[in-house]
């Protein structure tokens, strides 16, 4: 199917004015209303809250939105595969029908490791149809952070491809294995060939209604101290999605909308899968790695009009000279002109001179936004919400959301002073984390949600992003906990002691960097170094390897034997 996208109708009527002038941050934010929201995304239909599926694509079949376009994909070779909701509609009810026949139940957890593929989102769409909750598994980790994530959430099945099945090795004994590609590859496995099985089962298949309370997406997040928490993210947390589209993205009918992140993470996966379909919208997936010169074209070949991105992958373009020279040498060739209208960025802060950059190169605004894998967006520059906010700032709180900065005993801070910033969970009927999956960490105090974020705001209503009050390392857009690079390193047979930190890096914001003391009687040579990055790529995750490794005769650590991190990030930055 071929329909542009450009020819959807959208779903909700608040969209026909978009056109116009924002309206007012203040207006909305003060009179905001939950009921009128609900009103808003599902119509007379509030029972298509209760399932993911009917939220993101059922509803839109059966309003007689089937032939809209929901997903254009481009693999590596450029071939470009157009899928419409009425096609997704029946693709996920075969493979919800092969979930059934496994035994998969209301609750269990289904993962795919998979490139941006439309069997990933035809996935998506089908572990929701049936109850069942989707587990992402990022591409680029190793077999200790599978292995982990599926212990903990005891997954039911997994989908993957040839170029990721070696990954799983022994843990196909505990779940079952369905590769999508040849069946050739998946016999060689003994899997079941994805193709194969999913061209025998039916069409149709009823979408089983839950609570609002229920999960749908069981993710993960780092920490400092032990290992990943999981985030079971409940059916409630569609309204916030959004409103982060609505307002923040400014979403719109005819917007050829680009999320370049991937779905295996939570960005990815709430803002580029569920979040646009949510609205019936469009999304658009790259499934080449990233590239200035094939981002731009990736841009220009599909009239992107709407991109949601990283700083890093910002900084990147700026670094290529690619959009430079395009602007400058083909100024007059309306075939290679961008077509973006706005652009959004999450994972770290924009400084002025990537902003400035976006202005000039890119030809749009682009909007800084923040959250976290457990609340989603809760504080943005909006597109469509009229507001004052200073480059450099985190934006303004997502409507629905009441933020305060706390010290230490937990009093609010005046504007202008360094807190924990927080959520007020009494005063925010958008937001849904309730608390970690395993109960791995308390996240809240009397009525507060702790971000574990240093903040301060300002007179006008804007919050500064200042750093963490613990010593996540954000690289690339990625949250790592250095707890997790430091227990890899050590499984090297050499290494005594470790300790991981970011140091600041013009390109993706931090690397990784980690110190290691050897044992007794081992020199630091750089094959060790070496050895030990190829280690924590296999093991960890190629985004949380060390791209520099210093050898070290001790660790500074306090009296009770902590390792003192803070002194080792200043060490690096000198």
């Amino acid at each position: 199917m071929n329909t542009s996208s450009s020819d959807l109708s959208f779903v909700n009527t608040a969209s026909n004015h978009t056109a116009h002038p924002p309206m007012s941050y203040s207006d909305y934010y003060h009179n905001f209303d939950m009921n009128a929201l609900l009103t808003e995304i599902f119509g007379e239909h509030l029972e298509d809250r209760l399932n993911a599926y009917m939220a993101c694509c059922g509803r839109h079949v059966r309003d007689g939105r089937g032939d809209n376009i929901a997903l254009v994909h481009e693999d590596t070779s450029g071939n470009v595969t157009r899928m419409s909701f009425a096609e997704l509609d029946k693709a996920s009810a075969q493979v919800a029908n092969l979930l059934l026949s496994y035994g998969v139940q209301i609750g269990d957890q289904v993962a795919t490791m998979l490139p941006r593929t439309p069997e990933l989102l035809t996935i998506v769409l089908a572990t929701w149809r049936i109850g069942a909750v989707y587990q992402p598994l990022f591409t680029a980790f190793g077999y200790d952070s599978i292995k982990y994530r599926m212990d903990k959430a005891n997954t039911k099945v997994v989908f993957t491809n040839q170029e990721n099945r070696g990954k799983f090795d022994d843990l196909a004994k505990q779940t079952k294995m369905v590769l999508v590609g040849s069946k050739v590859d998946a016999q060689s496995w003994g899997d079941d060939s994805y193709a194969e099985k999913v061209a025998t089962q039916s069409q149709t298949v009823d979408a089983v209604s839950l609570d609002t309370d229920a999960p749908f997406l069981q993710m993960f997040t780092s920490g400092t101290v032990g290992k990943s928490k999981g985030v079971s993210v409940p059916l409630s947390a569609l309204s916030a999605f959004y409103l982060y589209m609505r307002y923040a993205i400014d979403l719109r009918a005819d917007d050829n909308y680009w999320n370049m992140a991937d779905p295996g993470w939570a960005y990815g996966l709430y803002y580029a899968i569920t979040g646009p379909l949510l609205l019936g919208v469009t999304t658009y997936f790259n499934e080449a790695g990233f590239d200035a010169q094939n981002t731009r074209d990736f841009m220009v070949r599909h009239k992107i009009s709407n991109l949601a991105s990283s700083p890093t992958a910002f900084r990147m373009m700026k670094s290529s000279g690619v959009f430079e020279a395009a602007h400058n040498d083909n100024s007059n060739d309306n075939e290679a002109k961008l077509s973006l209208r706005c652009a959004n960025s999450a994972g770290e802060t924009l400084n002025t001179e990537v902003v400035n950059w976006v202005e000039t190169y890119l030809n749009c605004k682009v909007c800084d936004q923040y959250g976290q894998t457990e609340t989603g967006m809760t504080c943005c520059e909006h597109h469509a919400l009229a507001h004052e906010c200073p480059v450099g700032s985190m934006g303004m709180a997502l409507p629905g959301h009441t933020l305060v900065v706390l010290d230490d005993d937990m009093n609010i801070l005046a504007d202008g002073e360094q807190g924990q910033l927080a959520v007020v969970v009494s005063q925010s009927p958008a937001f849904y984390f309730r608390g970690y999956s395993w109960n791995e960490k308390d996240a809240f105090a009397d009525d507060y949600y702790l971000t574990g974020d240093v903040v301060e705001r300002h007179s006008d209503g804007s919050y500064w992003f200042s750093g963490r009050d613990d010593d996540i390392i954000i690289t690339a857009g990625y949250r790592v906990g250095p707890t997790d690079v430091e227990n890899t390193v050590l499984e090297h047979e050499a290494v005594a002691e470790s300790a991981a930190v970011g140091v600041p890096d013009e390109v993706r914001g931090h690397t990784i960097k980690s110190y290691v003391v050897l044992k007794d009687g081992i020199e630091g040579t750089d094959e060790i170094a070496k050895e030990i990055q190829d280690l924590v790529r296999r093991r960890l995750s190629t985004h949380a390897y060390p791209r520099e490794v210093e050898f070290v005769k001790e660790l500074p650590k306090t009296p009770s034997g902590k390792i003192q991190r803070f002194l080792l990030r200043s060490l690096s930055a000198a």
